[in-house]
Parts: C-alpha cells; structure tokens; sequence
C-alpha cells in the first residue's frame, strides 16, 4: 500500500474513535439520556472536536506508528498526544468558540479515547502474534528459557513475532523466588533452575536457552550440568553481543563455547576516546593475517579510517581477511611484507605514511621459537626495530606493541625476545618527538591459531586423548574481541610505556581440558586426559608484571599502566646490536646468552620447571 493510503486508512480510524469517545462520553456523563440542549452542543462540537485532535496527532507524527510492533513507548506517546489534543480543544472551545461543554465530558473523552485506541493497536498485534504462532512453518520446538529478566522477556518477544523462529517458550526457570509463579508475556516461571531436569521431562523439551548474560560462569555451568544430566542441549544468548548490539535477537542464540565458562565480563570502552584516537587517520596493522592482528582489523574499521594498511608475509590469511573485509570497505590495503625486511618495510611507510601502527607481528609458539632462536630474534625483534624506527622517522603520531605475558620473568626464547622489543619501544618512546609508543601486555587469547582451545577441540573430535602437559599448569585467558578492544582502549591513552590488561583469574588447563570434554556431551571415561609433561621453555604459571614495576590504574578498570623499567643494562642498544648480529649469522647458543644479558631475569636454565618471580594480584593494586 503506497504512504498516503496507508496515513489516510489511520486518520479515518482515528476520526471514527475520537467520534466514538467524544459520543460515548456524553452517554456515559448524562446516564444513557442526553438532555436535548446537550444533544445540540455534542452535535456542534464534532467537526470543531475532530479536526483539532486530528490535526494535534498529525503535528505529533501520531500516524508514523506500525501497529504491530506496538509498545509501552507507543502508549505513553499515545497518552501525551491525547492529553496535548484534549487540552487544545478545551482551550479553543472556552477562549473561541465558548461552547457549554461540561468539564467531565473532557475527562470522560480522554480516558475512553485512551482506552478505545489503545485497545486497537494492542489488540492487532496480538492478533498479529497469534496468527504468527498459528501459521509458522512446520511444529515449533518447546524450549525452557533459563533466566526470567530483561533479556529473557526480550527473547520471548522475538521469539513471539517472528513466524520463521522454531521455538516455542513453555516456561522460564529462574532462581528469584520473587518471580516464581508470575509470567511474562503468558510464559510462566516455573521454577528454579535446579528444577531444569523434572521440567524438560515434564513438558517433553529437549533444549534449554541461557538468558543471563550477567550471571556468572559457575551459574552457566550449573546449568549445561543440569541440562545434560537431563539429555537436554543447553544454548545460550552470548553477554558479549547483547551489550555490543544493546537489542536481544534469536540469531544470536548459539552452543555454549568455553568461553562462557570462564567468568569473563563484558568490556565496556569508552568508544569517544578511541574514536578521536583512530576517525579519519591512516592506520597500520601488522600480523594482520594473523589472530589478533584479523580482529583488530575488524574492530578499528568501526571507527571511520581513513585508509587501513594491512601488512602480513602470508599471503592466504591476508587474502582472506581482505575477502572478509572488503566487501564492506573500500579503504583497505592488503600488503605483502616481511616487518624483518627493512627495504620492503620502507617502501610501505613511504607510500602509505601511517599515522597510527599496530604492531602484533610476532612468532609465538613456546616450543618451536626455543627450538630457532635466531628466527625468533629476527622476526620478534629486528621486525619491531625496524617498524617503530620506520615510525619513528616518519612521524607516526603512535606506535604500539602487541606483548605478551610470557615477555614477565622470561623462561622462553619468545618471552625473551618480546621483553627485548618492550625495552626497545620503551627507549624509542623516551627520546623520540613527534610518535608516542608503548606495548600493551596480555596473556592467551582463546581460539587463537595454535592456542590450546583448538588444540583440545579437534583431541575431543577424535576420541583423546586430550593432552595436558602438568596438572598445575595454569594460564590467563581473554578472549579475542576482548583483547583487541582493550589494545584500541589502552592505545588511545597519550602517556604511558607499558599497559597491563586485567586477565581476570588464572585457569587450570586441567580444568579447562574436563569443561571442554562436559561441553561435547562426553564424559572422562570416553575422552581420557594424558600429561605429557612441560616442554622447553614452558612455565607452569604466567606473570603479567614484575615484583617492582610500579603498576597504577588507567581511566579504564582493565587495564593498568607500568614503568616496565625492570632491566638494569649500562648499554641495551649495544647488547641489542649483538643479539641481532648474533641472529642474523644463526649463532642459537650466542643469541641466547645476549638475549640473558639484555634481560637479566630471562631464566635460560630451567626451562619452565619452576615458576620465576612472583605474580601480582591485579584486582588488588590500589
């Protein structure tokens, strides 16, 4: 139907309801005999009544409204509009027209206009909803919803409106004994959520929806325990995409990952600074093929760049990341190139001129960089010499450096040689005057290539054994849109050497390898766990700062600021010249005494089988 039907069908329904009330009110004030004096005044006053309420709701936009998607918001606005239109009639009937009304006819109106009109809408989405749930296609699926808040009354409404959603609610569970009993829109609370088990028996559910995107992991996981002691599939509406969207939808639905086991909260940025920090500035990503380097990409393109230089020496994951990216943007530049290659890294910056350069290039696999030290100081930290000079020299207005926490009290080649690049960013960024450098410090992100989720995923797809290598390894972990939305937080800060992100509590692998093992639906008795024992430079426990750099909280809560002045060396660039003269001739056992004396709490010896140094507290930093 064009516009103006449509608006034409709405003025003429709300004419013959303004009518309706405006006659019903005089019945109703007079006891069904309307004196004939008054008779005369109601007939009089119809014309004038109508055109001034309608021409009240036109100037309201009053017909813009879509009916079936009718709201509380759509009643309140309805209720002004009849107030504003009733109180325009009073006004030109007493100052103009000085007609004999009686003043309850005014009150009566409105609450009957009220009433007949929003009846109208309310009863058309109803009927709207009710046609839906009759026609969807094929029989709809009973789900239990577990959580009976905001976001569960959210879902029930999505479910409710869209006929393409095979769900049908048959109840909440919900812990509050508050709202047991009540319902929400016709859905009933059940019960609580340990009640999951006689219910999905009860009412014949074979799956149950998490919508408690604040509870925490031990509540999540009460629930995919109780859910699978009932042979029921437990899904969950992810806390991450509810905040970041602000709107609850049914495609967010998914599988309950790892990742919800693990008590991470949702990060909440303050999106104005990284936006003044990142709008229309040219920025580079390095490793952009990479984990972190392909989010970051993702997540800076938020914020209107304008251009994005992506530098990565594999061709496939960068060819991909561009296919993903680039039919959304075109402002994109993949580029092939190698960070350690100073003469291509030249030609990049000379045709690019980038004024912001993230730098998460990096080798960082424990095992394989001990195995190839002087690979690992080429690509580690010739790479980020070459590209923070090349910042430097430029003008860049920031440099940042992706770290990590294995770069604490050093076990491995890989920690080593991203301390060795923290200690050269942090000399660049004292006596350079134009970039402002820094590295931001975090521990395992999961999911990432190589990381130990996979690793565990495809050990389970296979029948085990899932491998651990000591029951009391234990890691930090953060999720990857988290990490990288903290880095962008974290690098829109303008002081600062050495940023820390909160990691939360550590985790036990062990503990992480038996959730991984309930959430496939299997038990240990069908997916055995072996302990391999610690490889080379492994440490049973990470570190996100050292004993006596100075942490102190930044404008965001996660993420915290250090000195990263733990090194006393009388002349690191010397030490750094012969560690990379060292690595460029493939001497493995020079690059490793260089790397012990450029940092002297790199602990080369024990490869691991000790904990070094001792771990800060976060949350207990004042």
């Amino acid at each position: 139907m064009p516009r103006w039907g449509r608006v034409s069908i709405l003025v003429l329904i709300h004419a013959v309801f303004f009518a309706l009330a405006y006659m019903a009110a005089f019945v109703l004030r007079f006891d069904f005999a309307i004196p004939e004096s008054q008779q005369e005044v109601m007939w009089k006053g119809l014309l004038p009544m109508l055109g001034i309420k309608l021409a009240v709701f036109a100037a309201l936009r009053m017909f813009q409204g879509w009916w079936k998607y009718v709201s509380l918001y759509d009643v309140v606005a309805l209720t002004r509009a009849l107030a504003a239109a009733s109180g325009v009639w009073l006004a030109v009937n007493v100052l103009f027209l000085t007609s004999s009304v009686p003043r309850s006819i005014y009150i009566l109106d409105f609450g009957l206009a009220l009433f007949l009109l929003g009846s109208a809408r309310g009863g058309i989405r109803l009927m709207r909803e009710n046609l839906v749930a009759n026609k969807a296609e094929g029989p709809r699926k009973p789900v239990l919803i577990a959580g009976a808040g905001d976001t569960g009354e959210a879902l029930i409404r999505e479910i409710t409106r869209n006929r393409n959603i095979n769900y049908r609610p048959v109840g909440f569970l919900d812990d509050d004994p508050y709202k047991q009993g009540l319902r929400v829109h016709g859905v009933r609370v059940l019960g609580p959520v340990d009640a999951l088990p006689r219910m999905a028996e009860k009412h014949d559910v074979d799956e149950v929806i998490i919508a408690m995107p604040s509870a925490g992991s031990d509540a999540v996981r009460n629930v995919v325990d109780l859910a699978r002691r009932a042979d029921v599939t437990a899904r969950i509406v992810p806390a991450f995409e509810t905040v970041v969207e602000g709107r609850v939808s049914v495609q967010q639905i998914r599988e309950v990952a790892i990742t919800d086991l693990l008590g991470r909260e949702p990060v909440e940025l303050d999106t104005n600074s990284i936006g003044r920090f990142l709008e229309r500035r040219r920025v580079m990503v390095t490793g952009a093929g990479g984990s972190i380097g392909s989010e970051i990409c993702r997540q800076v393109l938020r914020y209107n760049l304008k251009s994005l230089v992506m530098v990565d020496c594999a061709e496939t994951p960068l060819f991909l990341i561009d296919r993903e990216l680039g039919e959304f943007h075109d402002n994109l530049h993949p580029t092939i190139a190698d960070v350690a290659d100073e003469a291509r890294m030249r030609e990049v910056f000379e045709e690019f001129k980038p004024e912001v350069i993230l730098h998460a290039a990096a080798y960082k696999h424990v095992p394989l960089m001990e195995a190839h030290p002087s690979e690992a100081v080429k690509n580690n930290v010739k790479g980020t010499k070459i590209v923070a000079d090349l910042a430097d020299e430029y003008g860049a207005d920031s440099f940042v450096l992706i770290s990590t926490d294995k770069a604490v009290n050093p076990t491995s080649v890989m920690g080593a040689t991203k301390r060795a690049s923290e200690l050269y960013v942090r000399h660049l960024g004292r006596h350079s005057d134009s970039t402002n450098f820094c590295a931001v410090r975090f521990g395992n992100v999961l999911g990432s290539n190589g990381s130990v989720i996979p690793i565990f995923r495809e050990q389970i797809k296979n029948g085990g054994p899932v491998t651990v290598t000591h029951r009391e390894m234990t890691r930090y972990f953060m999720t990857i849109p988290e990490a990288t939305q903290l880095v962008l937080q974290a690098a829109s800060f303008r002081t600062g050497e050495l940023f820390i992100l909160d990691m939360g509590k550590p985790v036990k692998i062990m503990d992480l390898a038996r959730d991984m093992i309930r959430l496939s639906g299997l038990t240990e008795d069908d997916v055995n766990i072996e302990i391999t024992g610690i490889r080379p430079g492994e440490k049973l426990f990470e570190e996100l700062a050292l004993d006596h750099d100075k942490l102190e909280r930044t404008e965001h809560e996660k993420i915290f600021a250090g000195d990263g002045d733990a090194e006393r060396v009388s002349d690191p660039l010397s030490v750094l010249a012969d560690l990379l003269e060292a690595a460029e001739g493939g001497e493995d056992d020079r690059v490793r005494r260089h790397l012990k004396r450029l940092i002297p709490t790199y602990d080369v010896e024990e490869n691991g089988l000790t904990k070094s140094g001792k771990v800060i507290a976060l949350e207990s930093v004042s």
